[in-house]
């Protein structure tokens, strides 16, 4: 066995897009270029509004904080909760208290097909 760390302190900082006190770990990469990391807001922390690359999968494991596509208003988000953007799609997510979430990105990715739709 092998284990490995994927933790704020091994993370690089986000320092495109206007953001703040956020850093990312990366997790893997497949050959089919689906890419997977660990995104750490601290307290305040901002991924800023950018357009997304490909499909992407905002999965939150601890936390709360906020996502927004391409409307204004912050949409408030929590462990256990996920936020999905289509290529090309605005997006910003921020957290007031402190957040993690898993991000997988890639092309392909289709979450209504395993995940329940979250009731607004």
């Amino acid at each position: 066995m092998k284990r490995f760390r994927f933790d704020q302190q091994v993370g690089k900082t986000i320092d495109r897009y206007n953001s703040v006190q956020a850093t990312i770990s990366r997790v893997m990469r497949t050959p089919e270029a689906v890419s997977i990391g660990c995104i750490h807001l601290e307290p305040g922390g901002i991924v800023g509004y950018h357009p997304a690359t490909c499909p992407q999968l905002f999965l939150v494991v601890s936390g709360e904080g906020w996502v927004r596509g391409e409307g204004t208003a912050r949409i408030p988000i929590q462990s256990g909760q996920a936020a999905f953007w289509i290529t090309g799609e605005g997006h910003e997510s921020g957290s007031e208290t402190g957040m993690t979430a898993i991000v997988i990105e890639g092309d392909g990715l289709d979450p209504e097909s395993f995940m329940s739709l979250l009731e607004t």
